[in-house]
């Protein structure tokens, strides 16, 4: 077990915020709503930044002030848009880590139920007609979920980091009990090309390995938990957690705190997110992605559990990190 210490030489403090709202407005020929609904995770693909959502089939290209919606396949009935008020929740993809390999956005569904275990590959994203596909992942969460030291009594997959051929997965410690098994804050690795040949070309599935348990702490008495990484050009990993005092992973609570954080040497260090001000962040904070013009600054999303408000996208200034 990797405990997390707090440390006084790092800082992260929001610099600046804005509402993403697609440019294009809203399309309900498509189930698009005008804004961005629940962003949950982010990855640099060019000159852009595309940011997922868990439960919404629509990925947001953001390219300086534009915002574009590339639209995923559509759920039962037509519909793109889920939660409990449409009584459809069950069908949502639940996408929550996202990566950048081969020139193709790679998404991965958290697992946390049957439905969540597909992963979207999209290629020429920034083009006219990006290529999408859906992939059946079953067998690969099936083998992670496998895997109590990982998994722990509710497979909850909510970041990946990918740097040369290793691709780190991030397990949020999230869920509620199970028998003798108890929620874990986790990470795994797996070979990235043997991903990427499962999920492209049929290729044996990976098994995960070099498994790390994590306490990241907490805040006001609730469990800080993964919500999302990024890996460093040195290969170190800055992660998010959040602390939502929450019963399981399919329902969401109230955020009394979040962090970001750093892995590097077999130990993992981490600071409270806060605002120019110098107050706590409470907005949950789920996607993170480096500049890779400015070590000491990131592009992180936040989620309002809220179906009806448009996702901020944060600037966050780090100092202490690298």
């Amino acid at each position: 077990m990797i405990v997390a210490q707090f440390d006084s030489r790092l800082s992260a403090t929001v610099v600046a915020t804005r509402e993403l709202h697609y440019s294009a407005g809203a399309d309900p020929a498509q189930d698009r709503p005008g804004h961005v609904r629940a962003g949950s995770g982010i990855a640099r693909v060019g000159d852009a930044l595309a940011v997922i959502q868990d439960d919404t089939n629509f990925i947001a290209v953001v390219r300086g002030d534009h915002v574009r919606a590339v639209p995923l396949p559509p759920g039962p009935g037509g519909a793109r848009q889920f939660g409990e008020a449409l009584g459809n929740k069950v069908h949502k993809l639940d996408l929550e880590a996202c990566i950048l390999h081969q020139n193709a956005l790679i998404a991965f569904g958290s697992g946390s139920t049957h439905e969540r275990r597909r992963v979207v590959i999209v290629r020429d994203l920034l083009g006219a007609s990006p290529d999408v596909r859906v992939v059946d992942a079953s067998a690969l969460y099936a083998r992670l979920g496998a895997e109590e030291a990982f998994a722990g009594s509710e497979l909850n997959i909510e970041g990946a980091a990918a740097f040369g051929d290793r691709l780190t997965l991030f397990q949020r410690g999230n869920g509620s009990a199970r028998g003798l098994l108890t929620p874990r804050n986790a990470t795994c690795a797996l070979p990235m090309n043997e991903v990427w040949k499962y999920l492209t070309a049929g290729g044996p599935c990976p098994r995960p390995a070099d498994i790390e348990s994590y306490d990241l702490g907490e805040i006001d008495g609730v469990r800080l938990t993964f919500t999302d990484a990024a890996a460093t050009a040195g290969g170190r990993m800055v992660f998010l957690a959040a602390a939502e005092d929450s019963p399981d992973t399919y329902s969401d609570g109230r955020v009394v705190g979040v962090a970001v954080g750093v892995i590097a040497g077999g130990s993992a260090r981490l600071t409270r997110l806060t605002s120019a001000t110098g107050a706590p962040v409470l907005a949950k904070t789920e996607g993170i992605a480096l500049r890779g013009d400015d070590a000491s600054m990131a592009d992180v999303v936040v989620d309002k559990d809220d179906a009806d408000a448009p996702c901020e996208l944060y600037s966050v200034r780090m100092s202490g990190f690298f």
